[in-house]
């Protein structure tokens, strides 16, 4: 972190300026302020960069800045709600940070000028824990849309929103052919106290196979239909021979390990043992990867409708590919038995797992197989398979194991973070209609793919390096100081010490979870220590990988569904001369990197908000049943949980939880009965009543089983409840460190 030069402002001082300013503060404005001089402006620009960096403070339009988690104080808002009360509120139209956007209560100046869907711009100052909005004009207006389902009622329609807040219902003045019963997009319009909604397209049936899916899309504006200029060019560009130049790597046994239900296959591996003398007892080793950037050249139709998806989305029952599926799930897809073009990254890996060296080229393979993880594991721990493997395949197998086992041994040096949370699974039969939902397993396969793509990744940005081309890192930054001290606090409440002026690494993080060892509330801790992770990101600047352990890392073995793997096949391309299909020159990495980095949170939040939907619909034939429950949140209204071994949560209201009052203790995260003294609280394992599982908007609701009250959570009872105080900071990170998405 860089030190702010003598002169210039304390951060405190940024912060008191920006919140006491009557006009928006930018740089020059913070500059002016202090009288710096124009090196001391230099030192400002940094100082305000590593604020951004920490989470104090955002940027708005025009580079003014505010408190992070705050509003500019003249941005603009558009109307999303009118409440029975007449009261308005707003969101902003721009809002970047991770946590949801304020609603902001706007003061009329006109009773009746503002409706749902008008956008102002205004003046906002927050008022004790909410923000006000005072409209200084009235700008063009925009429909505000949303998803639901009709409901009649005698001869009228009625829209109840999908989503799990949307607790309000609208009458319907169009219904454009929809009938009770349909799922709907549609547009609320119209002035208080009469606001209406108008259907603007019929969706189908909201219980049906893939309605889940399609109501994540529709709610996240996510692009799921190719323009037809796009799909020309790429039928076009699917149909252009391989090219000369390619080095020939089919005479190798690559296999390519992928989910049994995979779309597209990106990656494919091979090893052997290294005869070079100067690696004694070493591995060469390939990852082939599909050549995208050959087929997607820059500024075509093809790298436009690519670059404004950013990257597929992934869902139980379908994908939304980032390319037609002409290429994506089939020319650029490394299928078993066909010649494909592929970015070869060829690496020299000593006995103890470290990279000797690597090049990149240009290759045709040939896929020897496409193998399930399952499979591939049954075959090298010996069980038998559905099909047995040929023999040349087994070799090609244990060559990858052997190989593998020196890239563990040096992973395991490096000590990455060890978090394994599981990741729920969910299964369809043929026609799309939900089966199970459960744990996904986790297997020596999965890691092994992972620790070859983690080392093709390092060689990659490495080789950009060397070169002093464009790199599009991958960049997950190590914890902030707010989130340790919340990590600290949660600690203390397992009598676990965690001390803060040590140097934070990953192992630091991993000897907490050897402490807890098998304790139940070992998951509990493990979330509890991934929420205290930065959120990964993309960008040009190298600030490393802190949770793989990592100097240097960037994404380069998922170009057929990620953007920022496409920018680094085409910097290599023109950093090594390796033919067609490199950087036009003109690319902006740090907006391109700032713009994917939003859309790949988009995308997890598509996918985690369809999961909902599903557990929910899994659980849907247990209503009335008792299920096995954790606490996972506690508020005054109530308590969330979530169904043991599935997932989902669901709110138990302090309403139903019995005649006596509870009283809310924030600092201890806890509902204590004040007759009774029982206590719910985060973390704690109990038995509830499954009252209403909504498939549409992905809600559970719980109740107490009859003549059941809490078990009474006694202190220091640790492997009963959760945490006695957790004190929530920051954002909670998304980095994962299971599957492919590091």
């Amino acid at each position: 972190m860089r030190k702010p030069k003598a002169g210039l402002p304390s951060r405190q001082q940024i912060l008191d300026f920006i919140a006491t300013s009557d006009t928006p503060a930018g740089k020059r404005e913070i500059a002016r302020a202090f009288g710096l001089t124009a090196q001391e402006k230099i030192g400002l620009k940094a100082l305000l960069k590593d604020m951004a960096d920490e989470g104090l403070i955002d940027s708005a339009p025009g580079r003014a800045f505010h408190k992070m988690g705050g509003l500019p104080k003249v941005t603009v808002l558009r109307v999303v709600d009118v409440d029975d009360n007449g009261t308005i509120w707003a969101t902003p139209e721009r809002w970047e940070a991770e946590t949801p956007p304020p609603r902001v209560r706007v003061r009329e100046r006109k009773r009746g000028e503002l409706g749902v869907g008008t956008r102002v711009l205004a003046r906002t100052e927050e008022a004790g824990n909410g923000w006000i909005a005072h409209p200084m004009k009235a700008l063009a207006p925009a429909a505000e849309q949303m998803i639901g389902v009709l409901r009649g009622e005698g001869d009228r329609l009625w829209l109840q929103g999908v989503e799990k807040k949307d607790r309000r219902e609208y009458a319907v003045s169009d219904a454009g052919g929809a009938q009770p019963g349909d799922l709907v997009l549609a547009e609320r319009t119209g002035r208080p106290p009469r606001i209406t909604a108008r259907v603007v397209e019929r969706l189908g049936d909201p219980f049906a196979p893939r309605s889940f899916s399609l109501i994540a899309i529709h709610r996240h504006e996510i692009p799921h239909v190719f323009n037809q200029e796009t799909l020309d060019e790429a039928v076009r560009v699917a149909g252009q021979p391989l090219g000369d130049g390619r080095e020939d790597l089919t005479h190798l046994p690559i296999v390519a390990i992928d989910p049994a239900d995979a779309r597209d296959h990106d990656d494919a591996i091979w090893a052997a043992p290294d005869d070079d003398p100067a690696n004694p007892d070493g591995w060469r080793a390939v990852v082939a990867i599909a050549d995208v950037s050959f087929y997607v050249r820059a500024g075509s139709a093809l790298d436009r409708e690519a670059r404004r998806r950013g990257n597929s989305v992934y869902f139980p029952d379908r994908v939304v590919p980032m390319l037609p599926e002409v290429l994506s799930a089939d020319v650029c897809s490394l299928k078993e038995g066909e010649d494909r073009a592929a970015m070869a990254c060829h690496l020299q890996i000593t006995k103890n797992g470290a990279l000797k060296s690597w090049r990149f080229t240009r290759a045709v393979v040939r896929i020897a197989s496409n193998i399930a993880y399952e499979n591939a594991q049954a075959a090298i721990d010996g069980n038998l398979c559905a099909t047995p493997l040929a023999d040349d395949l087994m070799e090609a197998l244990r060559n990858l194991w052997g190989c593998w086992s020196a890239l563990a041994e040096a992973r395991d040096k490096r000590e990455p973070l060890g978090l394994d949370l599981p990741e729920r699974q969910v299964a369809l039969d043929e026609k799309g209609r939900l089966l199970s939902v459960a744990p996904r397993e986790r297997l020596d396969a999965h890691r092994l793919v992972e620790d070859y793509m983690i080392a093709a990744n390092v060689a990659a940005a490495k080789a950009l390096e060397a070169k002093k081309a464009p790199v599009m890192y991958r960049v997950h930054e190590p914890p902030t100081r707010a989130k340790l001290t919340a990590l600290k606090d949660y600690l203390d409440t397992f009598d676990i010490p965690f001390a803060l002026g040590q140097v934070i690494k990953p192992a630091t993080f991993n000897r907490i979870i050897e402490r807890v060892g098998e304790a139940d509330f070992r998951p509990q801790v493990m979330e509890q220590v991934l929420r205290t992770q930065t959120q990964a990101y993309y960008g040009p600047g190298n600030h490393g990988h802190f949770g793989l352990s990592l100097g240097s890392y960037a994404h380069f073995t998922s170009p057929i569904r990620r953007y920022a793997d496409l920018l680094v096949h085409r910097a290599l391309a023109s950093a090594y001369g390796l033919g067609p299909g490199g950087l036009n020159g003109d690319e902006d990495f740090e907006r391109l990197g700032e713009t994917i980095s939003k859309l790949e949170r988009r995308a997890m939040e598509a996918e985690r908000e369809t999961l909902d939907r599903y557990v929910a619909a899994f659980l849907a034939e247990r209503v009335g049943e008792i299920v096995d429950a954790r606490i996972t949140g506690v508020q005054n209204f109530g308590f969330f949980a979530t169904v043991e071994g599935v997932g989902g949560d669901g709110l138990m209201p302090v309403s139903d939880l019995g005649g006596e009052y509870y009283r809310y203790d924030e600092a201890a995260m806890r509902l204590v009965g004040e007759t009774s003294g029982d206590e719910y609280v985060l973390g704690q394992r109990l038995q509830l009543r499954l009252a209403d599982a909504n498939p549409v908007s992905g809600a559970l609701r719980f109740e107490l089983p009859e003549g059941k009250g809490p078990r009474p959570v006694r202190r220091g009872d640790r492997e009963e409840r959760g945490p006695r105080v957790l004190k929530r900071r920051g954002r909670p990170g998304n980095i994962r460190h299971q599957g492919r998405r590091k």
